[in-house]
């Protein structure tokens, strides 16, 4: 029998707000039901908490869950947290201590770091050092079959957490926030991890925590930042979920990947720290022997963190719609043929065709969900067109041409676009720079594209008009693909400094 998942509520900065707070855990309860515990990051205490807190402490009040907050963020609150390693500081208010791992009887694991990154050493008590993350990393990390734990509890945003990702607003997130915490989040890979102390509600997109056919599939993160409770502006600092404990999942459930996620925005520090891989299990092998070529490579891929562009801020990542059934083209989807895939860029790859037209017949695909190009965002687009002047540069060295075409009809997954978001449409592009639109107004034969190229006008080769009949043995397509990505390979943006 499957656990029941717990309910569990996050909130932001309290600043000594508790009947606030409290009064509004009540309200939610007495409407959606009870929840498990509610989890506060940032300043938990104000500059004017003591006549509520003195009605809690004496027991007078008490909170209506089980609560669980984080130390202080400087020096006017330390006197309100007695036991530096963590204490019941009033009834069903617990102060989980300086840094550690909570487990309860569920099963769930809440990691928690206190305070804020040290300036300057010793650090002072209302602060964390980089020994204090590598402590808290290596008690975990050390844990065998170590995946990740369920909740991570800072008061920092974590640096850099925006990149690749939807915009956070008024916060610069390559300012803002610990480049420690950023370390830790790498490292725990927690499914949520919650901030405060920029007074901002902030949802990021969920990122996945391996490298695509590179790495085992391991289960997304969540980023969420919320503000400050009663704050004037409304913006949300509480936030309700159900989780059900990683150690209680099914493994290929912990690991589905919902159709919105991006790369991981700490990529380059998981590139920088020294890391061992998990053996790949038996059905993973012909993936990893795909990739073998590709490996040798790892190090010389260019940075992704929008510094090769000139960039000073992440661009937004515009979140793709979820398809309406399986899809074969989006990168984490179970049913894409891996083994066509010959180069992968940050938010597009280039796979050979099924059933090609041609031993060269190729696809430019986004990584995630996208219909049309008309739907990519700003970075995902820039990645295309690199690809198309990578496959021009490719096919002119070899004497050749290339012909790239598009339908956005009765189709899920982007293989090129131009046009209105959701108009029907057939798209041609020469090498030339010459392009071909036509707006698809009735019905319209699936496989236009293809029959013109193999007429006898042109490919003279009638027969391959339908890919099914062109379809090899999965071997076959797999040599097709190494032979490919060799000679790709010199003009592969993707592999280049």
């Amino acid at each position: 029998m499957a656990a029941a998942p717990l309910r569990v509520l996050a909130c932001g900065d309290v600043e000594g707000r508790l009947e606030a707070i409290f009064g509004r855990v009540r309200a939610i309860q007495a409407k959606s039901g009870r929840f498990d515990m509610l989890l506060c990051v940032g300043n938990f205490f104000g500059s004017t908490s003591e006549a509520e807190w003195a009605e809690y402490c004496t027991g007078a009040k008490k909170a209506p869950i089980p609560t669980y907050v984080l130390g202080a963020n400087n020096q006017d609150t330390l006197s309100y947290f007695p036991d530096i390693s963590g204490c019941e500081l009033a009834e069903n208010i617990t102060y989980l201590g300086r840094r550690g791992v909570y487990s309860g009887c569920s099963g769930l694991q809440i990691a928690y770091l206190s305070g804020t990154e040290a300036q300057q050493q010793p650090a002072p008590a209302h602060s964390f050092s980089a020994k204090d993350v590598a402590e808290l990393k290596t008690s975990l990390l050390s844990t065998p079959n170590f995946r990740g734990v369920d909740i991570l509890l800072t008061s920092p945003w974590p640096r850099d957490v925006g990149t690749f990702a939807n915009s956070a607003g008024e916060i610069d997130t390559k300012k803002c926030g610990s480049k420690l915490v950023s370390d830790l989040a790498a490292s725990l890979k927690p499914r949520y991890h919650f901030a405060a102390l920029e007074k901002a509600y902030y949802e990021r997109l969920p990122y996945r925590n391996h490298m695509v056919l590179q790495e085992t599939p391991q289960h997304v993160t969540r980023f969420i930042a919320l503000a400050d409770v009663g704050n004037t502006g409304k913006k949300k600092y509480l936030y309700a979920f159900s989780i059900v404990p990683m150690s209680s999942m099914d493994p290929a459930e912990l690991v589905k990947q919902p159709q919105d996620v991006t790369e991981n925005p700490y990529r380059k520090l998981r590139k920088e720290a020294p890391k061992s891989k998990a053996p790949l299990s038996a059905e993973e092998e012909p993936a990893c022997q795909f990739f073998f070529d590709l490996n040798k490579h790892q190090g010389k891929k260019r940075p992704s963190d929008g510094k090769e562009r000139g960039d000073s801020q992440p661009k937004q990542a515009k979140k793709p719609p979820q398809p309406t059934g399986p899809c074969w083209f989006c990168l984490a989807s179970p049913e894409v043929e891996k083994h066509l895939v010959v180069s992968i860029g940050t938010h597009c790859y280039l796979a050979l065709a099924k059933g090609g037209l041609s031993p060269d017949h190729v696809l430019i695909l986004p990584i995630g969900h996208y219909q049309s190009v008309v739907d990519l965002s700003s970075e995902v687009l820039e990645e295309v067109t690199k690809y198309k002047a990578a496959l021009k540069e490719f096919f002119r060295s070899k004497g050749k041409r290339y012909v790239l075409f598009e339908r956005n009809y009765r189709s899920q997954h982007l293989q090129l676009q131009v046009a209105q978001p959701g108009t029907p449409y057939f798209y041609v592009e020469l090498d030339t720079g010459e392009k071909l639109f036509h707006r698809i107004r009735g019905r319209f034969p699936l496989q236009f594209g293809r029959e013109v190229l193999a007429s006898e006008a042109l490919l003279a080769q009638p027969q391959r008009a339908d890919w099914r009949q062109c379809a090899a043995q999965r071997p076959e397509e797999a040599a097709q693909a190494r032979a490919f990505r060799r000679e790709f390979e010199p003009f592969d943006f993707s592999l280049r400094d």
